[in-house]
């Protein structure tokens, strides 16, 4: 939902800036802000799906395990997409791009 949000509100601004520097910039932000989303919501299904094989192949401390492990690897990629954003945010050279 967040990400739909963040997109309208930079579309928005992109038309508003008629599509020139401050336009693209703003682009690059929200471009950056729903790659974080995406990998969010993709890192909480393999979260989810990680979790339930090993509740059912190892029982409930297999599957809390593999919960804390994942929840840390998702906590990285979340801080790392932090960090692409505010990068892009901040650069008004359009040079920050986070390498996929």
């Amino acid at each position: 939902m967040s990400v739909l949000l963040a997109t309208c509100v930079g579309a928005g601004a992109w038309q508003r800036a008629g599509g020139g520097e401050t336009g693209r910039h703003a682009g690059n932000v929200v471009e950056e802000g729903a790659k974080t989303g995406g990998r969010a919501v993709r890192d909480g299904a393999l979260t989810l799906g990680r979790t339930t094989r090993a509740f059912f192949k190892g029982g409930g401390k297999a599957a809390r395990e593999t919960w804390n492990a994942n929840a840390r690897r998702t906590g990285e990629t979340a801080r790392a997409g932090g960090r692409a954003t505010r990068d892009a945010a901040h650069d008004h050279d359009g040079d920050a791009r986070s390498a996929d």
